[in-house]
C-alpha cells in the first residue's frame, strides 16, 4: 500500500539523512541513525486498531474494513487533538473534550464514518465540525482535499494551527455555520457531519455529488441519535439509511434563521501556503 501524502516529506528526510550518515562512515555515522527516535505511540495506536476498530467489541458492532482507513487509523497521532491532561487516554475507544461543550469522538466512530463515505484518493471531502481537527486529518491521509467547517471560533483556530503545524496541507478551515455547507467548493464527493442535526440539511444534500455520500447523525440533543448513511445516484435521487445508534453532541446553529444566507462573519483559512 502506499504511504500516506503527509509521510513522503519525512521519507524523504530519512532517505537524506541515512545517506548522509553513510557518507559519513565509521561510528559517526550510526550515532546518527540512533538519534531518530521512535513513535512512542505506535504501539499503541495498533493495539487501538486491533482491539477497538478492526474486530469490533463484544457489544456487536460491526468492524471496520476499509484497508486505508485501518492503515490511517495506525498513523495519525490522536494524541496531539486531545488536550494535554487527556494524552493518557488518547488511545482509549472513547470520545473526550475538547472544551466549549465539544469532544473528540472515540477511535471507532472515526473510522467506522470515515469507512462510510467509501473515500478515494481523489476525493474531494466536506466536514462539518472540524473540532479538535482528528476527523480531518484521517480523511487528509487519503483523499485529495478535506473543506471543514467549524461554528466556535476558538475551536477553529486551535483546529487550523495544529494541523498546519501537522503539515496536513490540504485541509482547508472555515469558522461559520456549517448548515450552509461550503457552496465555492461544492460539489462534495462526501460529505460527514460530526455533531447531531435534528434533520438532514438541504444544502448538505444539494452540495453532495451525484454518486456521493454522507454519514451523519441525526436525532435531539443529549439523546439516542440515528447514524443516517445518506447516497445521492448519478440521477440526483436520494436514499437514506439508518445504520446505527450513536450519540454526539448537538449541530450548532448560528444565531440567523436556517432560510438566510450564511453568515458574513464567515472566513476561510487554507493551510496551503
Amino acid at each position: 500500500m502506499a504511504l500516506p501524502r503527509r509521510h513522503h516529506k519525512a521519507l524523504l528526510a530519512f532517505a537524506l539523512l541515512l545517506a548522509a550518515s553513510m557518507r559519513c562512515g565509521g561510528e559517526e555515522g550510526k550515532e546518527s541513525i540512533k538519534r531518530i527516535e521512535p513513535d512512542p505511540y505506535a504501539q499503541r495506536r495498533a493495539e487501538m486498531v486491533r482491539e477497538d476498530i478492526a474486530r469490533g467489541s463484544i457489544l456487536g458492532r460491526n468492524p471496520v474494513k476499509h484497508k486505508a482507513v485501518l492503515e490511517v487509523m495506525r498513523t495519525v497521532p490522536r494524541h496531539e487533538f486531545v488536550p494535554p491532561n487527556l494524552v493518557d487516554r488518547a488511545y482509549a475507544d472513547s470520545p473526550l473534550p475538547i472544551g466549549h461543550g465539544q469532544t473528540i469522538s472515540q477511535p471507532y466512530i472515526v473510522a467506522y464514518m470515515t469507512e462510510m463515505l467509501e473515500p478515494d484518493e481523489d476525493d474531494v471531502v466536506l466536514e462539518i465540525g472540524t473540532g479538535s481537527g482528528y476527523q480531518a486529518a484521517v480523511l487528509a491521509e487519503i483523499v485529495k482535499e478535506v473543506y471543514t467547517i467549524e461554528i466556535v471560533e476558538e475551536l477553529a483556530k486551535q483546529a487550523t494551527e495544529r494541523l498546519k503545524r501537522l503539515e496536513y496541507e490540504n485541509v482547508h478551515t472555515r469558522f461559520g455555520d456549517g448548515y450552509f455547507g461550503w457552496t465555492e467548493h461544492a460539489p462534495f464527493d462526501a460529505i460527514v457531519v460530526t455533531a447531531a442535526a435534528s434533520h438532514i440539511p438541504p444544502p448538505l444534500i444539494e452540495q453532495l455529488k451525484p454518486g456521493g455520500r454522507m454519514a451523519i447523525p441525526v436525532g435531539p440533543p443529549m439523546r439516542v441519535q440515528s447514524l443516517m448513511l445518506v447516497e445521492k445516484n448519478e440521477d440526483g435521487a436520494v436514499r437514506q439509511r439508518n445504520v446505527m445508534a450513536v450519540r454526539f453532541v448537538p449541530l450548532t446553529r448560528a444565531r440567523e434563521k436556517e432560510e438566510s444566507a450564511p453568515s458574513t462573519k464567515e472566513r476561510t483559512i487554507s493551510l496551503i501556503e
